[in-house]
């Protein structure tokens, strides 16, 4: 004699439910490990402009240093001295900003702060998305845990987190935070 088990028709639709955060949710990880990549690359973007900056300012410095040394020494009658004291000097200036290149200080401080921006962006897009993952994550158990025990309260529960964390996804992809005023 065979058995014909009938399945709940509501079964097939938390199955789909089940699938379609299952789709959500892959999308999520798959963005926030691109963010989380951009932060790890715009760190090291800022770290090596403010390495570059620190570089610019010794030199500055090192130069101004050479300068004042030559004009209390007396050095600066001679005019072959003048001279050298007044190349150092434009290159005082030059460290200082260099808009031609943008490797002046004042260049390379600007580039450094859009790239920590730009990293605390990407750092904020990464964690509302692994927030939503974790969300999607909790929603599918819990519309598991409806077809198993016929409890169809979970299955409403995980259809509304669902749509918490679709809606924690966009703020992340939408949301621009502005850094740069903070």
């Amino acid at each position: 004699m065979s058995e014909h088990v009938h399945l709940d028709p509501s079964n097939k639709r938390v199955a789909l439910l089940i699938a379609i955060l299952a789709l959500i949710l892959a999308i999520c990880e798959t963005l926030s490990k691109g963010y989380q990549t951009d932060v790890i690359t715009k760190q090291v973007e800022a770290s090596n402009l403010w390495a570059f900056y620190q570089a610019k300012s010794i030199r500055q410095t090192s130069t101004q240093l050479a300068i004042d040394t030559a004009k209390v020494n007396g050095k600066n009658d001679d005019p072959a001295n003048a001279d050298i004291i007044a190349k150092w000097a434009k290159d005082t200036q030059r460290y200082a900003s260099e808009p031609d290149t943008g490797e002046g200080r004042k260049e390379l401080m600007a580039r450094a702060q859009k790239a920590e921006s730009e990293r605390n962006d990407a750092n904020h897009r990464y964690h509302n998305l692994e927030i939503a993952a974790g969300i999607l994550q909790v929603a599918i158990v819990l519309a598991s845990a409806s077809i198993l025990t016929a409890v169809m309260a979970l299955a409403w529960l995980s259809g509304g987190l669902g749509i918490a964390a679709v809606g924690i996804a966009a703020y992340a992809m939408m949301a621009i935070p502005n850094y740069a005023a903070l």
